[in-house]
């Protein structure tokens, strides 16, 4: 297979995909703005050994200078995880202005989901996606994360959408879009911090094997992506009553100060953070690396297919 002229792959994650090994693909967003340092660099360090543990190749996805990346150095992670400054976020409409600027860049979901099926990576593992914002019915704010899901075929392993995000509305847009949605040893829906949001998921899938087989015949009948949702383990689990307050608290907070954008998700998870005592940052953290297990375990099973 001829490789994208603007994508680069480091030499093991190339040589797995010539030879049919297991890889997994990871956003880099999470590591450039959604955790604080140092523990973004030891969560990512920490998922890419979950990866290796259960026999896959990690490849974690960024840009770097102005060159997509499927798989970094160790080096290249730090100084993603150092935050240096003109380091941006990526989404997928961002690449052509950051490759031709030669940049620096942190990839979301879309953008990773994006780049990993360039280099032949079926399976994706995140926190959770983006979605439909709370008070888009006036604003129109709907994450890329949604419209990408709705046309690359790769499987997004994840712990829901965030718990920020209006949840309803944001399955309703992904049921538009023809987007399967797949519990993992679970029915229910679950809302990033706690694992039963209340809503429902499409499928309940009990193993591994049975979501790669599913991933299999999506791309067989030409479907786009798939969501694969991993709720959080309850001993990791915030208390419903809880983060539904602080989220509360944080979204008034960002409404009286006018954040609109791109600037609300890191301001309403900044909040959050400050108002649970950094008890949200490690139900984050437990989270991710329970995804990346999942992932890990069914592109092992997807590559004995």
């Amino acid at each position: 297979m001829s490789r994208h002229p603007d994508l680069d792959l480091t030499p093991e994650v190339a040589r797995a995909l010539e030879v049919g090994q297991p890889v997994v693909a990871l956003e880099t967003a999470i590591v450039t703005h959604g955790m604080p340092r140092p523990v973004n660099l030891e969560t990512a360090q920490a998922v890419e050994a979950e990866i290796r543990a259960q026999g896959a190749v990690p490849a974690t996805i960024a840009v770097i200078d102005g060159r997509l990346r499927a798989g970094v150095t160790a080096e290249e992670l730090e100084m993603l995880a150092a935050i240096p400054e003109g380091v941006q976020k990526a989404s997928r409409k961002d690449l052509p202005a950051i490759i031709a600027k030669r940049a620096t860049a942190g990839t979301t979901v879309a953008a990773t989901m994006f780049i990993a099926d360039l280099a032949g990576i079926p399976i994706f593992a995140t926190g959770g996606i983006g979605g439909v914002h709370r008070g888009a019915e006036t604003t129109g704010d709907v994450s890329a994360d949604l419209t990408e899901l709705g046309r690359t075929p790769v499987g997004v392993v994840c712990a829901g959408a965030k718990s920020i995000l209006d949840l309803p509305r944001t399955l309703e847009w992904l049921e538009t879009a023809g987007v399967p949605v797949l519990g993992y040893r679970s029915d229910a829906f679950p809302a990033f911090f706690t694992p039963d949001s209340g809503l429902g998921v499409d499928q309940r899938m009990d193993s591994p094997a049975e979501i790669a087989t599913a991933l299999a015949a999506g791309r067989r009948l030409g479907n786009g992506g798939t969501l694969i949702c991993n709720p959080i383990a309850e001993a990791d689990a915030l208390p419903k009553d809880q983060i539904d307050a602080v989220i509360a608290q944080a979204v008034a907070d960002a409404a009286a100060q006018g954040i609109e954008g791109k600037a609300v998700t890191p301001f309403l998870l900044g909040k959050v953070l400050d108002l649970t005592g950094g008890d949200s940052l490690k139900a984050n953290v437990a989270l991710v690396r329970s995804n990346a297990r999942l992932a890990a375990e069914i592109a092992v099973a997807l590559a004995s297919q």
